[in-house]
């Protein structure tokens, strides 16, 4: 006897179908832009296939290079100076009795709260008048009122995660309060501190708002030279520029997901 089919899977391959599309559809038309010579409507695959565009990118005149390490080097500030404050902030939000404790996590949530358009465009009037825009460091201080939240928000909850009589046990040995938090807690939190300083990188590498109207056109990152040519209708280069910002994204979400444990998230707001 032949079993019977199950028409309850109909629908939900049809949704898991639907999903899958909607996730991977925008990726796979990226990757085949990457090695586009010609395409143009109403054809429904490129006519052409090549790799000349890829040549253009990374050619001194493509100005990718460069841009990618602008870009880096403003993420890589924007981490030092947002974990250079999130550190103490989260150890004294996770271990001291603040008052309004909760209200000052709010409150670092407050430039995510807001359009970041009118945000954007009072800071660029700000900084002008005290010659920040067009610098590496105006760009920074941008990204690091975003950095701060993913940056204050994990440090505090790896800092709670911690038992605190570890840092009793080391101050009964003799250990000083300093000494105690750069040996004991500091290396426990150190998973954490991580993956929140992965967030912070990412967060600096893909802002283009901020950027374009603090930086722009002094400073000149990847999100904006994609911004440029996918404005120009150069579709291929912004296919293959969006593609070099994607790689470290993906790669250091594999590092997050390696290190963030589940009791530090546990910790995340409270």
């Amino acid at each position: 006897m032949s079993a019977r089919f199950d028409w309850k899977w109909i629908p939900r391959g049809i949704a898991l179908g639907i999903l899958a599309f909607v996730i991977f559809g925008p990726l796979a038309n990226l990757l085949l832009w990457t090695v586009t010579e010609r395409w143009y409507f109403p054809h429904v695959l490129p006519l052409k296939y090549g790799f000349s565009f890829w040549a253009n990118v990374f050619s001194p005149r493509g100005n990718a290079m460069s841009s990618l390490g602008t870009s880096v080097f403003i993420a890589t500030l924007t981490v030092i100076l947002s974990l250079g404050l999130a550190i103490p902030a989260g150890y004294a939000l996770a271990r001291l009795r603040l008052p309004f404790r909760g209200l000052i996590l709010l409150a670092l949530l407050i430039p995510q709260a807001f359009p970041n358009l009118p945000v954007y465009v009072n800071i660029a009037r700000i900084f002008y008048q005290y010659g920040l825009n067009g610098t590496i460091l105006g760009v920074v201080l941008v990204h690091v009122t975003h950095g701060l939240v993913y940056a204050v928000w994990i440090a505090t909850a790896a800092f709670s995660a911690i038992d605190r009589e570890l840092e009793e046990a080391a101050r009964s040995m003799g250990a000083s309060a300093l000494r105690g938090f750069w040996d004991v807690t500091l290396p426990i939190a150190a998973p954490g501190l991580l993956a929140s300083a992965i967030f912070v990188f990412l967060e600096s590498l893909d802002e283009f708002t901020g950027t374009y109207f603090v930086g722009a056109p002094d400073v000149t990152t990847l999100p904006l030279l994609l911004y440029t040519a996918g404005a120009g209708g150069n579709y291929q280069i912004a296919s293959i520029t969006a593609l070099i910002l994607l790689v470290p994204s993906i790669a250091f979400m594999f590092v997050v997901e390696r290190f963030l444990r589940s009791d530090v998230l546990s910790k995340v707001g409270h």
